[in-house]
């Protein structure tokens, strides 16, 4: 019995009550960059959203899911009604819209724009895809290419007439990108003439817009080896002509991937130059392909773990309302076989797997909204100060934002499975599907491993541990305003002495590095970040506890103070039973336990 309720995707509420009460993400209007916005301009962006992603984009969901995308004729295919979505997107003005008016966009800031796109990427994720691969693509010209760059690839694909995607990844490299080995071969006419191959590419190729741009990394004839003979080309798959006309780029489609999840994205195995005719033009400086790359790669990051919480929280509504709406059962102290069995939800084991659902969901939510927060303030934060304090701590969390929601997410999907029981694993009902999509979040743009490695071998440790410092700070100020606010003490002290825990490990840590053993530094980066990651959730709910706290002390209606009181409850489950974790994983990290790093290859 599925249920009869409508599944809204993302709360309202409760995004309503990460953009305006915690973060108060109304106060932007005051930066210069946004001064012609408004808190109504925003809700009704986020309206808009919503509404398409639930009447249009989420009906189409299990249909692209049950039909992937095939090759023909060396194109590939997509379900019949990807168009129609595609265009219904682009008019929304998706592609541009937290862009400057000077390319055509509204100039939003990313912390609306990123939470509004849960919804579509709740809704249908695959179809998502599409939009925030070309979003990247376009971007990247933006930032690094010349005015002809900009002209013949950047507006077309902001306009929605050609899509784009980021091609890295080659057979014999994996994530492995200093051995990447596709080459760019000068010729007469100023370009290159690339020849290669690529995998895994998403959104590599589509039937449904004019053309594709692959934003791909490559090594000029007689650069170094290694990331710095690395240069990033725009390659598209039809190039202009003679005649203005688009005639195809000798990039050919050698295969499609069948995945396991995210099946209406098709991912693709591309070969470029087979007849050694493919022409690519270089962006930005040559030799600085990686480095310039990383703005895409970093904003796809945060992309897949906002698809990522959006993913859950899916798969969360659905298993609420089956929960409150499937009986079976009756509760513990009920001996009466003839009395009527009860809704799942009365049973406390149920409660319990949505309350986990809710924290990682809410949580992850939290996370990411305030690090788009200071992606804005990177850029627009009224002094120089303000302004590097935000890119430190996002360069910071990113990896974090990017793994928690993952690794988290597929937990969470996992409960929603579990919640409907034995339906659960049937294709008939909807968590299944969710839970095949959400483990692919972990592999996309870089695995949780190569995420870990970045979190404690660069960030945590840059400038001599500058941005966690900065860190702590702000987790200080939230530990002081949830005091204040009447937060239990015994939450507010243990994540403050977990933040004290945090920041020794650290350089604990990071001296062994500097003493010249690396190995022994990262040995544990995969526990770091699980702890960095719980801390950082807890530092989340702390905040979401205090502003419910506030709320209540000014008083509330019944339906806002039942929401308050699900906060309350959630911060506490989070900082109760999840934060005590840092200390074990803290233990271990700092023992360096190296049963797998020392066991040898031939005795698995």
């Amino acid at each position: 019995m599925a249920s009869t309720r409508p599944n809204p995707l993302l709360s309202d509420r409760d995004v309503a009550f990460h953009l305006f009460e915690v973060l108060d993400a109304e106060s932007l209007t005051r930066l210069p960059a946004f001064t012609a916005h408004s808190r109504e301009g925003f809700e009704l962006f986020l309206d808009s959203c919503r509404r398409l992603a639930r009447e249009q984009l989420f009906p189409l969901y299990r249909p692209m899911d049950a039909e992937p995308p095939v090759l023909r004729e060396g194109r590939v295919r997509l379900h019949p009604r990807m168009g129609a979505l595609w265009r219904a997107m682009t008019e929304l003005g998706l592609l541009s819209a937290a862009r400057p008016e000077a390319v055509g966009g509204q100039g939003l800031p990313v912390t609306v724009y990123s939470v509004a796109n849960a919804y579509l990427m709740a809704g249908n994720l695959a179809a998502h895809g599409f939009i925030g691969l070309t979003t990247g693509a376009a971007h990247l010209l933006e930032t690094f290419g010349d005015a002809s760059l900009k002209d013949a690839f950047m507006q077309p694909m902001y306009e929605g007439r050609w899509t784009g995607t980021m091609a890295l990844t080659e057979p014999q490299a994996g994530s492995s990108l200093a051995d990447v080995r596709t080459t760019a071969t000068p010729a007469p006419d100023g370009t290159y003439r690339i020849r290669g191959s690529k995998i895994f590419i998403s959104g590599g190729d589509q039937d449904f817009a004019e053309n594709t741009v692959h934003l791909t990394l490559a090594r000029i004839d007689g650069s170094p080896a290694g990331t710095k003979g690395i240069s990033l080309f725009a390659v598209p798959a039809r190039r202009p002509g003679p005649d203005g006309q688009l005639v195809p780029n000798d990039v050919n489609v050698a295969g499609v991937i069948h995945k396991i999840g995210w099946r209406g994205l098709p991912s693709l195995a591309l070969n470029y130059g087979e007849d050694g005719d493919c022409h690519g033009w270089l962006v930005g400086t040559a030799g600085r392909g990686l480095p310039q790359m990383f703005q895409m790669m970093n904003e796809a990051r945060l992309m897949v773990g906002m698809t990522a919480c959006a993913t859950a929280s899916a798969a969360y509504h659905e298993a609420l309302a089956y929960a409150q709406e499937r009986t079976q059962g009756r509760p513990l102290t009920t001996r009466d076989p003839a009395s009527p069995p009860v809704p799942l939800v009365e049973h406390a084991d149920v409660r319990r797997m949505l309350l986990r659902q809710k924290a990682i969901v809410e949580g992850s939510l939290s996370l990411l909204a305030y690090t788009a927060l200071q992606g804005d303030l990177s850029h627009h934060a009224e002094s120089e100060d303000a302004r590097a304090r935000a890119s430190l701590l996002l360069d910071l969390l990113t990896p974090v934002a990017k793994t928690f929601p993952s690794e988290k997410g597929f937990e969470a999907n996992a409960l929603s499975v579990q919640v409907h029981g034995g339906y659960g694993y049937t294709s008939e009902y909807m968590p299944e599907a969710w839970l095949r999509d959400q483990k692919l979040n972990t592999i996309h743009e870089g695995t949780s491993g190569i995420q870990s490695l970045d979190l404690l071998g660069r960030k945590a440790v840059a400038g001599g541990g500058e941005a966690l410092r900065l860190y702590a700070e702000e987790v200080a100020r939230t530990v002081e305003r949830a005091r204040a606010a009447g937060v239990e003490a015994a939450q507010c002290d243990a994540l403050a002495a977990a933040t004290d825990g945090l920041t020794t490990l650290t350089m604990e840590v990071a001296s062994r590095g500097l003493a010249g053993d690396v190995e022994g530094m990262l040995r544990h980066s995969a526990h770091y970040l699980e702890l960095f990651s719980t801390h950082a959730v807890a530092w989340r709910w702390l905040e979401q506890a205090a502003v419910a706290e506030e709320a209540l002390r000014r008083g509330a209606g019944a339906t806002d103070t039942a929401f308050y009181e699900g906060k309350r409850r959630a911060a506490a489950y989070w900082l109760r039973t999840e934060l005590p974790r840092c200390a074990p994983l803290a233990q271990l990290i700092r023992g360096n336990e190296d049963s797998y790093a020392g066991m040898p290859v031939e005795a698995f």
